[in-house]
């Protein structure tokens, strides 16, 4: 079994009408390091994703979830 972190960046960003270039700005990272993150190619450092959690105002274990696929 193959583990694997789910988020859903995307919809929270989408819900609160922000482009991925201001989240990316906010963030201090590329909009390719946003885009990376939404699609699931990419899970980000701790500081990373606590920084997208501030933004969100939602804790980091609502956004970001283990996922287990085989």
């Amino acid at each position: 079994m193959k583990e694997c972190v789910k988020n859903n960046v995307c919809e929270l960003r989408k819900k609160l009408g922000v482009t991925q270039e201001v989240l990316a700005e906010k963030m201090q990272v590329s909009r390719q390091t946003i885009i990376a993150i939404e699609k699931g190619n990419y899970t980000p450092s701790v500081l990373l994703a606590i920084k997208v959690a501030g933004f969100f105002e939602t804790p980091v274990e609502e956004i970001f979830k283990i996922s287990y696929e085989e």
